[in-house]
């Protein structure tokens, strides 16, 4: 995976594009709120600072190849509503883990159903992967929902060593197509 810049992708009624400055705001919500943090094991960012710190931080990321980070707006609108990713890419880059979040105002709505549809797409038909997981905490039911619609398998069998309350999915080529 060698990009020269990141992908916009775009859905029936969504745009994944590229985090801005500007979106320092919803950064800074979506990685401090309550509601969407449940389930997530993270620093919580409480500054302005600290989100434009992190957008920094993913855009030299995305520059390096490192990962993929996409912010999610609806089509008729330039404000972030989510994000979602794709890192934690394997030495062969043949394997990589999908990471989401998405403002409470917009859940259960299919918007992040409609974000992931897009991202297994570009990762298993543009980037070739052969694998794309996910980890999401075990009572976090509509992330499991989400997973399985989608058709990826629970592996019971593994563990995340980082952290004991996530359960770990797969997804593989042949299963996407």
């Amino acid at each position: 995976m060698k990009l020269t810049a990141l992908p916009k992708l775009e859905t029936k009624r969504l745009t994944l594009r590229q985090l801005k400055k500007d979106d320092h705001k919803v950064i800074q919500f979506l990685r401090s709120n309550e509601t969407v943090n449940t389930y997530v094991k993270r620093p919580k960012t409480n500054s302005t600072q600290e989100a434009i710190d992190f957008i920094t931080k993913i855009n030299t990321g995305i520059k390096d190849n490192d990962w993929l980070f996409w912010g999610i707006t609806q089509k008729e609108s330039s404000e972030l509503i989510g994000t979602i990713c794709l890192w934690n890419f394997s030495e062969d880059r043949n394997v990589a883990e999908v990471g989401y979040d998405l403002h409470p105002d917009y859940q259960g709505q299919g918007v992040m159903n409609e974000a992931l549809q897009a991202v297994l797409e570009y990762g298993f038909d543009s980037l070739n992967l052969d694998i794309i997981e996910a980890y999401t905490h075990r009572d976090n039911e509509p992330s499991k929902r989400l997973l399985f619609k989608n058709n990826f398998q629970h592996i019971i069998d593994r563990t995340d060593s980082a952290n004991a309350d996530n359960i770990i999915f797969t997804l593989d080529k042949k299963q996407y197509a």
